[in-house]
């Protein structure tokens, strides 16, 4: 099922070291803003450079992993992100550690695009779902260890240990991804490991896929801004019912250990019935939870609804890679996922900016039921557009498709 070289060592290990380093610095980051003198906005700004970088970087990564190779990309990333943490780390002024977090963003980018296009290359479409939701628990688990390592290595010390650890696991996950070697022959594929090859542009890519990306696209923007918002719902509510911060924080870690239950399970069913068994069931589970979420008084209620939505997430874990594989075409993957994340992750950046502005507005509340009611568009956006694309969908367009 995991291939110990090229999917253990090739993708696995790596992406839980590198992101065990990107979970030690996510908390430091305002941190280190506010002792560079920056106030409690500004240092709010600091942190969200990184999603933004990561943005920013989605359709030049597509771009580079195609002429780079997987491989080279992943290598490349590593190396930006090691300059970057080192920077974060020495960082004199506020524009410094400024670009310092987006160059850290715009290697996740690259290095989460390249492993994708990697493992869709590599792994045989009925197994893809389970070896792509593992790849997103790899990722949850990394996130969640990185704050505890954090923590450890900045105790009683300066905080900007943290950046240190983090540049040792990128230059660990670096070193894998080296040792490893390639893993296909020179010239097998466009963009490969080979000598260059001619590769399209990204403008070429998205006006022949534009169809998909105005569909299926759609659905993926919805997707992305239901997972991105429960990263913002759970404390805002906190706050809002005036719990203490380490309450909060514990409600926040239990949501994160009922993510990490399912990845497998879920990968499990997509391969054998199709992604629309958990892609409808995650969203409608999200969804409820964040309906539920303003009735929520207490802190076994917020509790209990933050278990569902972990549950949910969970669930959806490696959905949208999986569904980024199935339609990627071959010869041009890493151009059309670079495309792809772009709406993966312009999503999961405007989740949390709708329920932002219901609290500007003076309603928490309002901003979490829209991405509630978002959450049951985003099933019926896949449960509509999905067959058309993915011959995964379920069991009966795999049996047109006669691979049944």
């Amino acid at each position: 099922m995991f291939p110990v070289r090229t999917v253990v060592l090739g993708a696995f290990l790596p992406s839980l070291v590198f992101e065990i380093g990107v979970g030690a610095v996510l908390p430091i980051v305002p941190i280190t803003a506010t002792g560079l003198g920056a106030s409690l906005a500004l240092a709010g700004l600091m942190a969200a450079l990184l999603p933004l970088g990561q943005l920013l970087a989605d359709l030049p990564a597509g771009a580079l992993a195609a002429r780079l190779g997987d491989r080279g990309a992943m290598l490349l990333a590593g190396m930006v992100a090691t300059a970057g943490l080192a920077g974060c780390a020495l960082a004199p002024s506020l524009g410094v550690l400024g670009v310092c977090v987006l160059l850290i963003g715009a290697a996740n980018a690259v290095f989460n695009l390249a492993r994708h296009a990697y493992l869709t290359e590599i792994t045989p479409p009925l197994r893809r779902a389970r070896v792509l939701s593992t790849l997103a628990g790899v990722h949850r688990i990394g996130l969640f260890i990185g704050p505890f390592a954090g923590a450890a290595v900045i105790h009683g010390g300066d905080v900007r240990a943290a950046y240190w650890l983090a540049l040792g696991t990128s230059l660990v996950a670096t070193a894998v991804i080296a040792a490893v070697g390639p893993d296909r022959r020179p010239g097998d594929r466009p963009g490969g490991e080979g000598a260059p090859t001619p590769t399209r542009s990204l403008r070429s890519v998205l006006a022949e896929h534009r169809q998909v990306f105005a569909t299926l696209g759609v659905a993926v923007l919805l997707v992305g801004a239901v997972r991105g918002a429960r990263q913002t719902v759970l404390p805002l509510w906190g706050e809002h019912l005036g719990l203490d911060p380490a309450v909060t924080s514990i409600i926040f870690g239990i949501a994160g250990g009922a993510d990490m239950l399912l990845f497998y399970p879920a990968g499990k069913v997509m391969d054998s019935h199709g992604r629309l068994w958990i892609g409808i069931p995650a969203m409608l589970t999200m969804g409820a939870a964040m309906a539920l979420l303003p009735l929520t008084g207490t802190v076994g209620a917020l509790s209990a609804v933050a278990v569902l939505l972990g549950l949910g997430n969970g669930m959806s874990s490696g959905i949208l890679m999986t569904l980024g594989a199935d339609t990627a075409p071959p010869g041009e993957r890493a151009q059309f996922l670079g495309i792809w994340r772009m709406f993966q992750d312009g999503g999961a950046a405007l989740g949390p900016l709708v329920v932002a502005g219901g609290a500007a507005a003076g309603s928490l509340a309002a901003g979490v039921w829209v991405m509630a009611a978002s959450g049951t568009a985003a099933a019926g956006a896949l449960g509509r557009w999905v067959p058309r694309w993915s011959v995964h969908a379920n069991r009966t367009t795999r049996r047109r498709a006669g691979l049944l």
